[in-house]
């Protein structure tokens, strides 16, 4: 049952006395059977669309009106595009960005991120094989020419008119948690442009995520929609999942090698059950939670189950603080020629490299 409504010119006697120069107005509604064709369809000529309620103005119709468009702020999460597949590549960054500026962003304000020195040293104390592949990556990345990398790409942002934020002793994810958590407050939406599954604990109505994907050669966007399809529960339980499950991108093993059968699907259940990790951990202390595999590996692996936590949970009290610059609109006006400029320059050095590498093996 859809419920339109529609102008028509009606002749309404009043139950008072009214001046016949004040317009009456009323609403006229009918209810039409018809599948919805698009929920994000205001109105329609044609049947089976949706109508918005409209109001009878004297025989005119007065359309409802349109909610202010939230500002969006995009944060930019720039290391994972610095590769080509598992290779340091300044060529994939410069094709990431630039299609990120074309189709996603336009003027919508940007702020890029990237990884501090050192990383984040506390969650490699509490686990030493966290992002060990891709540390030994970055430090592969500051040789050579690509050792300027960093003054590069810090170059085409700034003449690009993004701010790009380095915090030292902290990787990207956690500076930009903090920084969201800041810019929800000032009434914002933001999307967060990454390819890290990190990020999906931080999806709400107000924060969604746009992924670059390789094989289809551009962006995507993944929201909050996206996510209760794909699993079914709220992101908030995303975090709790994958101290589950693992994360082998960022090196946590799960718990699957120690209690074999203790998957994503037996994860899922008795998340949405008990809402969280520490949820499930106490109520598994004093009863059973579950099958018998389950409810051992919860009570032995209490504290296992809790580093995990605590290596791969966003931090969101890094000493950043949001600055008003940041946020205006951003020019574009010098976007296409600092892009080609820097595809020029690429192509230069490369030429370069291979005249060296001829050369010295002459």
């Amino acid at each position: 049952m859809v419920e339109v409504s529609v102008a028509t010119r009606v002749q309404i006697k009043p139950f008072v006395s009214a001046s016949p120069h004040l317009p009456i107005c009323r609403k006229i509604t009918w209810k039409i059977c018809g599948a919805v064709a698009s929920s994000d369809s205001s109105s329609s000529s044609g049947c089976g669309y949706r109508y918005d309620k409209q109001t009878i103005d004297d025989g005119h119709v007065v359309l409802p009106k349109k909610k202010k468009k939230r500002r969006r702020v995009f944060f930019l999460d720039v290391n994972p595009l610095c590769y080509a597949g598992s290779k340091p590549s300044l060529h994939s960054f410069a094709r990431w960005v630039s299609l990120f500026f074309k189709q996603v962003s336009l003027s919508d304000t940007v702020i890029a991120v990237v990884d501090g020195e050192r990383g984040s040293e506390h969650r490699r104390q509490l686990l030493p094989s966290y992002k060990t592949h891709r540390w030994k990556l970055l430090r592969q990345f500051s040789r050579g020419h690509v050792g300027r990398s960093h003054g590069v790409i810090t170059d085409v942002f700034t003449k690009c008119n993004v701010p790009v934020i380095k915090i030292d002793g902290h990787e990207a994810d956690d500076v930009i948690a903090t920084l969201v958590e800041q810019v929800l407050q000032i009434g914002y939406q933001v999307v967060i442009a990454s390819p890290d599954k990190d990020f999906k604990q931080l999806l709400s109505e107000d924060v969604q995520i746009v992924m670059p994907l390789d094989d289809l050669k551009r962006w995507s966007f993944y929201t909050l929609k996206h996510y209760m399809a794909q699993y079914n529960c709220d992101p908030c339980c995303d975090l709790s999942l994958r101290c589950i499950v693992g994360d082998q991108a960022d090196g946590v093993p799960g718990i699957q090698h120690l209690a074999p059968g203790f998957g994503q699907k037996t994860a899922l259940k008795l998340l949405k059950k008990h809402g969280s990790l520490e949820n499930l951990l106490n109520v598994a202390s004093v009863r059973t939670v579950g099958r018998q595999y389950a409810q051992d590996a919860l009570t032995k692996y209490a504290d296992y189950l809790r580093r995990n936590y605590e290596i791969l949970a966003l931090r969101r009290d890094v000493n950043v603080q949001l600055k008003e610059e940041w946020l205006v609109p951003r020019d574009t006006s010098n976007d296409s020629k600092t892009l080609s400029n820097f595809f020029k320059f690429l192509e230069e050095t490369e030429k370069f490299s291979h005249q060296n590498g001829f050369i010295s093996n002459g």
